[in-house]
């Protein structure tokens, strides 16, 4: 098992080829390390003044039990094909399993049919990757932006406030957020995800327009403007590390 540090991330790949990101942590009352796995995922803490080589040891000696406890909660990132011009391939949008697959035209679009996304490239193609990774992205935010600008009718006149923008990028851990201007960010990959998945972050980060913190009165607010919120919550858990992984190597590289 190798490892390297991105963030507050520990990164872990396998042999057998799996990626495991551990969160990491110092604790000012923490006496030893410990490592946790929820369905959140997993995470490492430890005293204030560890040595990241013992961090490092701790989990490496652990690796075998981690690996088994974040593959029974479908937590462990398997490798993916990365995309390749040309070559079809399958991935998650709205919820379901589409088919992705390539065409000849005059200019750059992307054909959606029936289970199927079409990535039409003109030639030559000389920067078909890049073209076909910025048709997705935008897609994907349109698709996000149809979404939520339908569901913000019906949520702005039940809450009496607004946001004053929308920001749909990839987001490394969060799946949404609401900035000190009342603007909400939204990751671009919850456009793979059901739609009632990406309605419960928006809700979410609408009732923050109410309540700034994660008090009862917070989730109270939520149980009101989208009461399946509990259910959608724990779906991401159990599934976010996967989409956040398939929205990178789709759409890798992509500028902000």
């Amino acid at each position: 098992m190798t490892q390297h540090l991105e963030g507050d991330w520990l990164e872990l790949a396998t042999a057998s080829g799996s990626t495991i990101r551990v969160l990491k942590a110092a604790h000012p009352r923490a006496r030893r390390l410990r490592l946790t796995v929820t369905p959140k995922g997993a995470r490492v803490s430890y005293p204030h003044g560890t040595h990241p080589s013992q961090v490092s040891a701790f989990l490496r000696h652990h690796a075998d039990w981690l690996e088994r406890k974040l593959d029974e909660l479908h937590l462990i990132v398997k490798p993916l094909p990365p995309l390749r011009v040309g070559v079809t391939t399958e991935f998650p949008f709205r919820g379901e399993t589409v088919q992705l697959d390539w065409a000849d035209g005059p200019y750059p679009r992307v054909d959606a049919g029936e289970g199927t996304l079409t990535l039409v490239i003109p030639r030559p193609h000389t920067r078909a990757l890049p073209v076909a990774r910025g048709l997705l992205a935008s897609y994907f935010e349109g698709q996000i932006r149809r979404d939520v600008s339908r569901w913000l009718a019906g949520y702005v006149p039940m809450l009496g406030l607004a946001p004053t923008a929308l920001r749909v990028r990839p987001m490394k851990s969060l799946w949404g957020s609401l900035d000190t201007r009342d603007r909400i960010n939204l990751d671009l990959a919850l456009a793979l995800a059901p739609p009632n998945a990406l309605k419960y972050v928006l809700a979410h980060e609408l009732c923050h327009l109410k309540v700034r913190s994660h008090a009862p009165r917070f989730w109270a607010q939520v149980e009101n403007l989208f009461p399946d919120w509990r259910e959608q919550r724990d779906w991401l858990r159990l599934n976010g590390a996967w989409l956040k992984t398939e929205l990178d190597r789709l759409v890798a590289d992509v500028a902000d």
